[in-house]
């Protein structure tokens, strides 16, 4: 087991917890970004976690956070890019609301990415995985910026991939639905799991099978596993 330690950015809640918990199950050693103080952050931290606060949706934000992380570690054995902004654009916000998602999806990998590449060539093997979206597929009619910025980091998955290469693994996952929110009413329910030839909700699990095989293959990269139940199928 490697003593360089992975980060994963966006790791407060749901899939990118769930990976972090993962992760310090199977022994890793981890370093994790959130956007706001919770209680996911609370928990890792508790099991060893080292958990550091940043803003990746401006250009500053990003850099500082670098900056904080190199004084922390000179090495990493991957990096999980899983920080996202979900929303649809706000009217007489548009402009504000497409800098965001582009910063958060596409501006802050691209720049952590760059910054951080010597520390990753210290690990053999070094990997960088990208969490985007099977919406880029097919588009989004409301949620337009979010789906043209996880497009662009879909094509930093090729880029970065044959930049690195050999030494650095760079892929991405496209997951489309893997877990409901609390508050998805059943109507609501009904008609997203319609929309995958196999229909179920099947839990964060399946993303952190889906990282594992990317951490693990020696003979992957430039790739970007769909995780979506078939949905293009239907």
């Amino acid at each position: 087991m490697s003593v360089a330690p992975i980060l994963i950015t966006g790791a407060g809640q749901r899939i990118g917890l769930y990976c972090a918990e993962r992760l310090l199950d199977d022994g890793h050693a981890l370093i994790v970004s959130y956007r706001r103080e919770q209680e996911g952050i609370v928990r890792l931290r508790e099991r060893g976690a080292l958990a550091l606060q940043a803003d990746l949706s401006e250009p500053s934000g990003i850099e500082a956070f670098v900056e904080t992380l190199k004084r922390h570690t000179d090495c990493l054995r991957a990096i999980v890019h899983n920080a996202s902004e979900w929303h649809a654009e706000r009217d007489g916000h548009e402009a504000e609301d497409f800098q965001r998602m582009v910063g958060v999806h596409m501006l802050a990998p691209y720049l952590i990415n760059l910054r951080c590449a010597e520390l990753l060539r210290c690990s053999q093997p070094g990997d960088i995985v990208h969490i985007g979206d099977d919406v880029v597929r097919t588009g989004s009619a409301r949620h337009i910026a979010y789906s043209a910025s996880k497009a662009g980091l879909e094509n930093l998955t090729l880029s970065f991939a044959a930049r690195y290469a050999p030494a650095i693994k760079v892929n991405g996952i496209a997951p489309a639905l893997i877990l409901f929110n609390d508050g998805d009413d059943d109507a609501y329910r009904e008609k997203a799991l319609a929309k995958s030839a196999l229909g179920i909700e099947p839990g964060p699990a399946v993303i952190y099978q889906s990282l594992r095989y990317l951490l693990d293959n020696p003979y992957v990269t430039g790739t970007t596993l769909t995780v979506n139940g078939g949905r293009h199928l239907k």
